[in-house]
């Protein structure tokens, strides 16, 4: 069985990781949908951002690897990490859920990303700001997909309108973790790599509300619950998912078909 690589856990390492899990685990989660969804077109389009997704976890992966400078490429840092060095949003791992769950919680974190990538577009990183350019076309049309089905399933019938509601009411709790900022955020901030999450928190929260209006729901109250997957401490999910991702290449190391 392969052995864990040993991580470097510095900031500008731990910034790029965070984004990158967090395309990589939402993934993962929505591959499940693959021969699942409730129509062909979107079983193709679930599909697709999930490659979509798998793309930008790979070339975010790849430049993390050359900045931590121990040469780890993208394979060895998507599937031989412990549980501890991955630093995706808890929001992400959860379990799949029903199809209204999961166009939810597309639309939460494409809104996300698209702000995101949009000021990653002017990072001091070159290969960081390129990767940026590409994805924020995907992450638009993501946004624009998934909030669509939002509002038609939210506007809908009173049982499409309850399951919506039901899923926000779960998703919103782990909405503080994605703009609470730490050390590593503020030394990537002063380095030019890429924005605080904190920054981003008003303009999602202006986007995110005018979706749920237009599908006649009501985002919830915060509460006083806090997750930490940003900080590699994970939900009980998380080891489920990556039994199932690091399978094959610990299995058999170096693995090629």
């Amino acid at each position: 069985m392969q052995a864990s690589i040993d991580l470097d856990r510095s900031a500008a390492v731990q910034y790029l990781l965070r984004i990158a899990d967090t395309c990589l685990i939402l993934a993962q989660r929505l591959g499940e949908w693959c021969g699942h969804a409730p129509a062909l077109e979107e079983d193709i389009a679930m599909s697709n951002i999930a490659l979509d997704l798998v793309g930008q976890a790979r070339a975010l992966l790849t430049r993390a690897g050359q900045l931590e400078g121990r040469a780890h490429d993208e394979d060895q840092l998507a599937f031989l990490r412990d549980e501890r060095d991955y630093f995706n949003l808890t929001l992400v791992e959860l379990p799949r859920g029903d199809f209204g769950f999961s166009v939810l919680r597309n639309t939460m974190v494409a809104t996300l990303l698209k702000l995101l990538w949009e000021r990653l577009a002017s990072s001091s990183d070159e290969e960081l700001a390129a990767i940026a350019g590409k994805a924020l076309k995907e992450a638009r049309y993501h946004q624009q997909h998934s909030a669509d089905w939002v509002v038609r399933l939210g506007d809908g019938t009173a049982e499409s309108h309850a399951r919506m509601d039901a899923a926000l009411q779960q998703l919103w709790r782990y909405v503080p973790e994605c703009f609470e900022s730490d050390a590593v955020e503020q030394e990537a901030s002063a380095a030019g790599l890429g924005p605080c999450w904190s920054e981003l928190r008003e303009p999602w929260l202006a986007e995110m509300n005018a979706v749920l209006e237009e599908a006649t729901l009501v985002a919830p109250k915060e509460t006083a619950f806090r997750s930490t997957g940003k900080r590699g401490v994970h939900s009980e999910h998380m080891g489920y998912i990556l039994a199932e991702m690091q399978h094959l290449q610990r299995a058999f190391p170096g693995g090629v078909w």
